[in-house]
């Protein structure tokens, strides 16, 4: 373009997402209920599945309003049903069905599934410790590999974004989910992007094959965004 005189004039621009790319708006479940020593919580496929505790019904009414005043075109959850009862105020409002992708669920802490795991980061088990100098999961026993993690994140992606083109989708997922998806699109360690918070909004454009972060870990919505 030019200033009006003939000479080329090239201001910055803000990103633009392409006609036919995919903004996926990826948004970790509300706090879920405590683990009790003891006490598992029920399991789905082998996986812990606690509700969402008061605090997390909180948290999604108030990342649910955010989004719904920007609007989306889809809503993705997992099997898990915090991932549901987080994206229900959000179906509500829209007037959206809410789509399952078992591939984006959580990934499988073995035997330290319905719980467990939490109690034993909190007291510091050398397991636990290994997890994060090794960044990976299957150090714990029967816990998910790197590649196979890895692999089918990267595929439930890929479904979503083909079924969206041209679409801006929020999906509900988890923190070790987002995590990757994080990881997959820049290229980082694989546990670089661990720490996004309850209710936290991340967002990844996809387009010509190609993944880019666009914002990580934003909890400007919530009331208290360092309580998580």
């Amino acid at each position: 373009m030019t200033d009006g005189t003939g000479v080329g004039f090239y201001p910055q621009r803000r990103f633009q997402i392409p006609p036919d790319g995919v903004e996926l708006v990826l948004v970790r479940h509300g706090q879920s209920q405590a683990y009790v020593d003891g006490q598992a919580f029920p399991l789905v496929d082998g996986q812990g599945d606690p509700p969402l505790s008061s605090r997390g019904e909180r948290q999604a009414e108030l990342v649910c309003a955010r989004l719904a005043a920007e609007g989306v075109d889809a809503i993705y959850v997992t099997t898990l049903r915090r991932t549901a009862q987080t994206a229900a105020p959000l179906a509500g409002r829209c007037g959206l069905e809410m789509r399952v992708e078992p591939g984006l669920r959580e990934v499988c802490l073995g035997e330290w599934e319905g719980g467990l795991y939490r109690k034993m980061v909190a007291d510091g088990h050398p397991i636990a410790q290994r997890v994060f100098t090794e960044e990976r999961w299957d150090v714990i026993p029967g816990g998910e590999g790197p590649e196979a993690f890895a692999g089918r994140v990267r595929a439930a992606v890929e479904r979503v974004v083909t079924a969206h083109q041209g679409e801006r989708v929020a999906v509900f997922t988890h923190g070790g989910v987002i995590a990757q998806v994080i990881a997959l699109a820049s290229g980082s360690r694989t546990f670089a992007f661990t720490s996004a918070d309850n209710a936290s909004i991340s967002r990844v454009v996809v387009f010509s094959g190609r993944w880019l972060v666009r914002a990580f870990n934003d909890a400007s919505h919530l009331e208290d965004p360092a309580s998580g």
